[in-house]
């Protein structure tokens, strides 16, 4: 199954941005739903047996609500911001052990503008990240190797996310991963034009990136007592 992501989808979200507000949203949900929730939708469904072939503990959910597919809809209970949309969207390719938990995804998302793909583990809770940076003291050669895997870095532009200015409390400030000790998040990131993202073997070169994210995908896992 292929999918192709047409120029409506990026359209949508520039004309949304123009018209953030519940009476244009309603008067073009036909337009969401058509070039942006249902082309989302069969990507994802595309996704599923892509994702068996790399690793069969990765899961994607091709529902409208509490699957793989990020809300249209903004949170504003807590926010000076009450815009009520979004404005991009983005598909998540969970662990088996759920979407809530600090562990290993995949991670797409398009605004109007840009898009981008990424793997790892983003914002990992304290426990989650404790661990992950003890794997890297307890077995730096093996980081080594999976940060300097030459088919992962052919792929992906590197190691992306925030970081700590100073070293975590309880490691090594002069251990030779400290930077990569110091991080916060523990992803591979890459940009995407919306020419990229638009593409008819988009979904293609997304495999080909999840698949080549496989080592950190691993370390990560390990780390955290998961199987992938």
């Amino acid at each position: 199954m292929s999918v192709q992501f047409e120029g409506g989808l990026p359209k949508f979200f520039r004309d949304l941005a123009k018209n953030n507000d519940k009476e244009w949203f309603t008067a073009n949900k036909g337009r969401f739903e058509s070039e942006v929730q249902t082309p989302m939708l069969e990507f994802v469904t595309a996704m599923q047996p892509r994702l068996g072939r790399i690793s069969k503990h990765m899961v994607a959910e091709p529902r409208k609500s509490g699957g793989s597919l990020t809300r249209i809809y903004r949170d504003t209970r807590f926010s000076k911001d009450k815009k009520p949309y979004n404005t991009y969207m983005a598909m998540r390719f969970f662990h088996e052990t759920g979407p809530k938990e600090s562990a290993p995804r995949f991670y797409i998302h398009v605004d109007g503008e840009r898009a981008g793909i990424a793997a790892g583990c983003w914002h990992p809770d304290s426990p989650a990240l404790a661990r992950i940076r003890t794997a890297i003291v307890e077995d730096p050669g093996a980081w080594t190797r999976t940060r300097n895997d030459k088919k992962q870095a052919a792929a992906w532009d590197g190691l992306s996310g925030e970081s700590l200015k100073r070293p975590p409390r309880g490691f090594d400030a002069d251990h030779r991963h400290i930077e990569d000790i110091k991080r916060k998040d523990f992803i591979l990131y890459t940009p995407l034009t919306l020419k990229e993202f638009t593409a008819p073997d988009f979904v293609d070169q997304a495999e080909a990136r999840f698949k080549a994210a496989r080592p950190l995908m691993r370390f990560v896992a390990g780390a955290l007592d998961l199987e992938y």
